[in-house]
């Protein structure tokens, strides 16, 4: 895995004109929100504007997003080009993401793809997982396989088909198998920095300018649990 930079407490995978990619942190947020706190887009802007000299307000898009408590792959948009083009790929769900998941119990099956229909609940900005459709309910499927059994964890690998609020987090605890630390959704203790055991590992996709494939794979949050794997 290609490291660009780690300036600015900021792990770049991918840099160029148009776009540039960073590896997340658990506790960032990516988009400014009632808490106030500093979002990664921010710190991501100064960064280039001091790279680069830039007079005046830098552009950056935000392409998507990733739960605060998560942590991985997120791209940004350094062109309005980039940002129009970035947003279709993703809404077309023309990119491959790759998650990493660590849970307690173990699921029934080594693999497996799981069909849910997600409704989510504003009040406590959560989201259910049903097994038939109901009223103001969306489709949400995903792709599960155990790649690794540790001591007293599974790691499973996740590739999504639908990209629902809390999908992922939703979908593995409607089976038994809430993510770790993730008390939200029904895991029985948190983890010590507040995160959860959730990674967007990998991405591909085609560049939004170039058209070449970029193929991204970011390290997992320093702890023993990730050590491990």
């Amino acid at each position: 895995m290609k490291i660009v930079s780690t300036k600015s407490n900021l792990q770049i995978l991918h840099e160029d004109n148009h776009i540039i990619v960073v590896n997340k942190r658990v506790g960032d947020i990516v988009q400014g929100d009632k808490t106030g706190d500093k979002p990664l887009s921010e710190v991501v802007k100064e960064y280039i504007k001091d790279k680069y000299n830039k007079p005046g307000e830098v552009f950056l898009g935000v392409v998507h997003r990733l739960d605060r408590p998560t942590s991985g792959i997120v791209v940004f948009a350094r062109t309005s080009k980039a940002l129009t083009r970035l947003n279709e790929m993703f809404s077309a769900r023309e990119t491959q993401k790759t998650y990493w998941a660590v849970v307690k119990n173990k699921p029934d099956k080594t693999e497996d793809t799981l069909v849910h229909f997600l409704k989510r609940n504003e009040k406590n900005n959560t989201s259910k997982a049903h097994l038939k459709e109901i009223p103001d309910s969306k489709i949400a499927k995903l792709d599960y396989k155990i790649i690794r059994e540790l001591n007293s964890y599974f790691v499973l690998e996740i590739d999504l088909h639908t990209g629902r609020h809390h999908q992922i987090r939703a979908q593995l605890a409607a089976i038994g198998c809430p993510i770790k630390g993730d008390l939200k959704y029904g895991f029985d203790r948190s983890n010590p920095d507040g995160g959860i055991h959730l990674h967007a590992r990998k991405l591909v996709f085609v560049h939004p300018v170039s058209k070449e494939k970029i193929d991204l794979v970011a390290a997992t949050p320093k702890n023993s649990v990730w050590d491990a794997i």
